[in-house]
């Protein structure tokens, strides 16, 4: 049975039913089917607690033999262990196929805990019932509308799955998912990974047609060698990001305490990943923008990188992060420079990067990056000062000057100027099947910016910094040179 078959049900479930329900707002069992219901999910859904009542508009069943005999394939589990073996048994009696387990006091917490755990593991094997978790936060599947976690957010749907021994960085990545606006379609806490690793999820999401990228946060591995093998068969039809915990003496003595798991030296991971052709990143923002890139834009044919700016010092800046890189600052071809030539004035840089001097008109932007675009000797595109006239526009939008003066007038023109760059950078991305990644400050200084926010519009991320857009690049341009190397390369892998 495949991953995909196997774990339908925790992800795309018929039905669900939360075992624990409690009327109290500030408890799991209530949080979670509120999250449920709130998300839109359509399915079935039930609740169980022993006095009976209701919750949220959903009348609660005593006990799971109440439950309709194939009304739900997956229970959300907020019981305390003493409890789980007998719920789980009922389940499988009423058809249910899958159990998120958010119950923590297992594997974590010492010798009886690891015996309950070993214990439940076995029972899920015998009812052969998938088991996720335990001590885990919940899964959140975008595709079936469907929030089942202990917490919030429910992020914006897209193409980045997400598989983490820690629910709490779940949550961050969702939180930066709903920042950006570059979302996600599946994403699942781990917990303790009793029976259903990080590596199981990441051959469902390997054959997950709503996948474009894994991004995965580990602390140990169990089987470093065995997870080794199964990754690079996955990488091999994806990417997958990695964000490892337990990196120095601190962070292992950290990651044992909090999941039980035990950290592999961090030296030997590093090269595993690469040999399986990973994306290792050090931080969650990078790990993120990672992932996100490889879910918005095409792979480059090669390194060779231009840097499109409308002020120099941005330009020299990123220049900087290109040369200490593995991308290539290439120099403007000739026949290049003269196409250029015709749509700036005669300041402009007349090299890479091509630095607009501030002669832009109503359509410079989009002329200049479609002749950068599509020339042959260009594989990507670092684009700079999107915004710059729209965060003006603000300002006038704000003073007591407004809307008298023209002020109306030029503040719309600039705002919808910036929007026509950032759709341009996009369209002209995928006509050409090459990256053109937009960077600037104020997507986190001013999200609501005509320039950033017609970015986020777009479906593709807008890079705090240069820097930042840089290291995406380099991951994306990396990984086409892993592939290429395999013979691995699909045709358009990530755009869309």
């Amino acid at each position: 049975m495949t991953a995909r078959h196997r774990l339908a049900s925790l992800f795309e479930p018929s039905g669900v039913v939360v075992a624990g329900a409690s009327s109290h707002p500030g408890k799991f069992g209530f949080v979670a089917l509120h999250n449920i219901l709130a998300s839109g999910y359509q399915g079935r859904v039930f609740a169980t607690n022993r006095d009976g009542g209701e919750v949220l508009g959903v009348a609660l069943l005593t006990s799971i033999d109440e439950l309709p005999h194939g009304g739900a394939e997956l229970v959300f589990v907020c019981t305390p262990p003493g409890a789980n073996l007998e719920l789980l048994r009922a389940c499988a009696a009423r058809g249910v196929k899958a159990a998120f387990v958010t119950t923590a006091g297992y594997g974590e917490a010492g010798d009886d805990g690891r015996r309950a755990e070993a214990e439940l593991v076995a029972l899920c094997n015998e009812l052969d019932m998938v088991l996720a978790g335990p001590n885990g936060q919940g899964v959140v599947s975008t595709p079936a509308s469907m929030c089942a976690q202990i917490v919030a957010p429910y992020p914006p749907a897209g193409r980045i799955a997400v598989a983490s021994q820690s629910g709490n960085f779940v949550s961050s990545f969702l939180n930066v998912a709903s920042q950006t606006g570059v979302g996600i379609s599946r994403a699942v806490s781990a917990g303790n990974a009793a029976a259903t690793s990080i590596a199981d999820y990441l051959e469902y999401f390997a054959d997950d047609p709503e996948t474009a990228v894994s991004l995965v946060y580990v602390e140990g591995l169990p089987d470093g060698r065995a997870f080794f093998d199964r990754l690079a068969a996955v990488a091999a039809q994806k990417p997958v990001v990695v964000l490892k915990g337990g990196a120095t003496a601190g962070g292992q003595h950290a990651a044992a305490s909090h999941t039980g798991a035990l950290a592999a030296d961090d030296r030997v991971f590093d090269g595993m990943c690469r040999q399986a052709g990973a994306i290792r990143a050090d931080t969650v923002e990078a790990a993120f923008e990672a992932a996100a890139t490889f879910a918005t834009q095409p792979l480059p044919r090669g390194p060779r990188t231009v840097v499109l700016t409308t002020a120099g010092g941005w330009g020299v800046v990123t220049a900087d992060a290109i040369t200490r890189s593995s991308l290539e600052l290439i120099a403007l071809p000739d026949d290049l420079k003269e196409a250029i030539d015709a749509h700036l004035p005669p300041r402009w840089s007349k090299s890479n990067p091509v630095d607009l001097a501030g002669g832009e008109t109503r359509d410079t932007v989009p002329d200049v990056m479609r002749l950068v675009a599509t020339h042959p000797d260009v594989d990507a595109i670092v684009y700079l000062g999107l915004g710059i006239q729209s965060n003006q526009a603000r300002f006038m939008r704000e003073s007591r000057f407004y809307p008298d003066h023209g002020l109306e007038r030029i503040v719309a023109y600039h705002e919808r100027q910036d929007a026509r760059f950032a759709q341009a950078a996009a369209e002209i991305s995928d006509e050409t099947g090459k990256p053109i990644l937009t960077a600037t400050e104020l997507a986190v200084a001013f999200p609501d910016n005509a320039g950033p926010a017609a970015v986020r519009a777009s479906g593709r991320l807008c890079y705090a910094s240069a820097n930042r857009a840089v290291a995406a690049l380099e991951h994306l341009a990396r990984h086409a040179r892993w592939l290429d190397r395999r013979g691995l390369r699909p045709e358009r892998q990530g755009a869309g």
